[in-house]
């Protein structure tokens, strides 16, 4: 009978640990039984130190290693105080993660973690003090201000057994012979100098410096993928299954199944990515893929595009078209294109078979199905049909989000029962962005109820969606990589940080042009009315002077646009924008200054007249961006431009439950039809990009039309990534 909480506590309690265990790590995936069964199979009922108790734990909660088999060795191992360190139990469980059963030997296991080697604090004393006596000017300059757990690191790698609280003390001890008692000065913060400017040559010096200071990246960050076992390694307990009489499976190939497996496979990775075909992908797929086809793509290997198509009445062809278009747009390249359908034969035996033992149920439905048409009145579940696929198809790594995990008990315990090859299974937290809903039927919900304008509406954030608002694959795909593999709680993403991520490609890719979006008419009155100048403006900030391809020609007319909002009748020291009698800077023109406002009954300004300043005397601060007739009369090209803001007012809707569509935001999508641009929009194509100088970046939608572009605004200049977003 499992023990009641109390009893848990006194449990934990007893070998040290808080009456809450400490957290698992973020890699590690949950075990229901993580709680006092793994003291009473470790023998500790009675208590052990806090050290040890730590140790067991940690053991515990890696049962998604290779050490389900092992457990019982480890536990004996520790109890026995062989292994006593943090150090040698890592060491223990990278060596079963490559050893398989048959292949271990307890003197190598011994050799390799380090048992029967003691290493005396007189060791530690002399390990130390090579390390002073290397670094002891740096020390000695820096004062307390050094870096303890660099000079840790040093003795740790020549004595790696040692007892890290030992070294600690040694060197903390150390440290105290050298500099003596701690002076105030130590406990003070450095302050930032102000210093000359230095010379170009300093300038690279510090810089070169400041590269060479920099904390070289882990291997995780450098690869994401490096956190999964190669396919030779399919040899490790997967999961316990633990039943009502008390015995327990323990899930893992047989080593004949695994060869046979890499037969098959000649030792590559093989995964899958398997959505199903009831709605559009959006962004959390983007994270799917990258893991998916990444990870194949990365150890050389290959990934299936699989259809999840067992539930026919949610199923549509529009959405099986639609994954394997955008997975190609995303960059990705299947291996096989393929259909859970395909193996409805092969399930369909593998049921019987399971009924021939005495384990199975039929679901009945008689739906025709989008793929395989009324050849088949019966359609296995997902629990059912996705391990069983995954066999099929030789899958390596089957990777999954986190609400998986509780299905990886029926997932193994299936497999093991029709003696099946068992695929490496490992779950990632889900990908949640604020301001949205990632439910996908929540998406069918509002694109067929008509609160957005179809799947693709750029207010969504279905990849559809995203594409068609001006979002590159290449920025889905570094924000994606960004955040990592992890597994954490699946915490709230801030929008800012995708938005970050998109700001960073498209300044480097988006040219510059001009577009205002609410004329004001601005008559140049000291510039003859048959006179247009062509001005050079830049596409590129950084551009050369001397690089003809980095500039565009803008007209300068006698007639020029602002934007209404660059007009005040009021002035104020914090506005830049134009004003009666005030001066500004046309960007890549003129300085003009008010001289005449023009306005109808209802106080509306109509027009305004200005005075230029042809030999740019005039060092206005405000720079205002424009537009302007081309030939006396002719007015701009009009284009349309779309505001788009966030679709929810709060962060995360669905925490509203029933309440969540009240908090659509009904200014998410603002229209503008009449704006103005300049001419070299004029033969942008659906689909390009543009930064509208002080105004963001924009695509070409594709409702354009000749002679009526329309433009959509992918994000605004301003960057609020890290101002709350995580």
């Amino acid at each position: 009978m499992a023990p009641n909480a109390d009893e848990s506590v006194k449990l934990f309690l007893s070998i040290g640990l808080d009456e809450k265990p400490p957290p698992l790590p973020s890699t590690t995936p949950r075990s229901p039984l993580i709680s006092p069964p793994f003291i009473h199979e470790a023998g500790v009922t009675d208590g052990c130190d806090r050290t040890t108790g730590n140790l067991l734990y940690t053991v515990a909660t890696k049962h998604h290693s290779n050490l389900l088999l092992h457990r019982p060795t480890l536990f004996e191992y520790i109890v026995s105080s062989k292994i006593k360190t943090p150090a040698q139990l890592d060491a223990a469980v990278s060596f079963f993660d490559n050893h398989a059963a048959e292949d271990f030997k307890l003197n190598e296991f011994e050799e390799a973690c380090g048992v029967g080697v003691e290493v005396s604090a007189k060791d530690i004393e002399k390990a130390a003090e090579k390390v002073f006596e290397e670094n002891k000017s740096a020390i000695v300059e820096q004062r307390y201000r050094t870096n303890v757990g660099q000079l840790l690191g040093h003795v740790r790698k020549s004595l790696p057994w040692a007892d890290p609280k030992i070294v600690k003390d040694v060197i903390d001890r150390q440290m105290y012979e050298l500099l003596g008692e701690r002076t105030a000065a130590d406990n003070e913060k450095p302050t930032k100098k102000k210093e000359k400017k230095e010379k170009p040559a300093a300038k690279a010096e510090e810089k070169k410096a400041a590269v060479e200071a920099t904390p070289e990246p882990s291997e995780e960050e450098l690869n994401p993928y490096s956190i999964f076992p190669q396919p030779e390694q399919n040899l490790m307990v997967h999961t316990e299954v633990f039943y009502s009489d008390g015995s327990v499976l323990k899930c893992n190939n047989k080593k004949e199944v695994l060869d046979k497996h890499l037969k098959v496979t000649g030792g590559k990775v093989y995964t899958r990515f398997p959505p199903e075909p009831n709605g559009y992908l959006h962004i959390g797929h983007a994270k799917a893929m990258f893991v998916d086809f990444g990870l194949a793509k990365e150890r050389g290997g290959c990934c299936y595009l699989r259809y999840d198509d067992t539930n026919p009445e949610a199923e549509k062809k529009e959405y099986i078209n639609h994954i394997e278009e955008i997975v190609n747009w995303m960059g990705w390249e299947p291996f096989k294109i393929t259909y859970t359908s395909d193996y409805f034969q092969e399930l369909y035996d593998l049921a019987v078979e399971l009924i021939r033992r005495g384990h199975a149920y039929v679901d009945h439905q008689f739906t025709p199905h989008p793929h395989a048409g009324d050849k088949w009145c019966i359609y296995p579940s997902y629990d059912f049909a996705h391990c069983t696929v995954d066999s099929l198809e030789n899958i390596t790594h089957s990777l999954c989000t986190l609400e998986f995990e509780t299905r990886r008990a029926s997932y193994y315990w299936l497999l093991h029962s029709l003696d099946l090859y068992m695929p490496y299974v490992w779950e990632y937290s889900r990908l949640n962005i604020t301001n949205t809903v990632m439910s996908k039927r929540k998406l069918n919900y509002i694109v067929t109820n008509n609160h957005v304008d179809g799947w693709d509406d750029p207010r969504l954030l279905t990849l559809a969606g995203l594409r068609r608002r001006g979002v590159t694959p290449t920025a889905i795909n570094a924000f994606v990589r960004g955040m990592g593999i992890t597994r954490s709680d699946g915490s709230m993403i801030h929008v800012s940080r995708l938005e970050h991520h998109i700001r960073e490609e498209l300044n480097k890719t988006a040219p510059r042009t001009m577009v205002v979006l609410n004329p004001l008419k601005v008559v140049i009155t000291n510039l003859e009315s048959d006179k247009v100048m062509e001005l050079d403006a830049k596409r590129w900030p950084d551009a050369q002077n001397d690089d003809p391809s980095a500039f565009y020609k803008v007209p300068f007319s006698r007639v020029v646009y602002i934007d209404q909002s660059d007009f005040r009748m009021k002035d104020s020291k914090d506005y830049y924008g134009l004003a009666p009698g005030k001066s500004v800077l046309l960007r890549y023109g003129f300085p003009i200054k008010c001289t005449n406002v023009f306005a109808d009954d209802n106080e509306t300004i109509r027009e305004i007249h200005a005075e230029y300043d042809p030999e740019k005397k005039t060092k206005p601060k405000g720079v205002l961006h424009w537009v302007a007739e081309s030939s006396p009369g002719k007015e701009p090209i009009k284009v349309e431009v779309r505001l788009f803001e966030k679709l929810f007012n709060s962060e995360n809707p669905a925490e509203l439950n029933d309440d969540w569509l009240t908090d659509i935001n009904p200014n998410s999508k603002v229209v503008v039809s009449d704006a103005y641009a300049v001419s070299i929009l004029k033969d942008a194509a659906v689909g390009d990009k543009f930064q509208f100088e002080r105004l963001g970046y924009f695509a070409v939608d594709k409702d354009s039309e000749p002679g009526k572009l329309v433009f959509n605004r992918t994000v605004t200049l301003r960057d609020s990534y890290g101002k709350g977003g995580k």
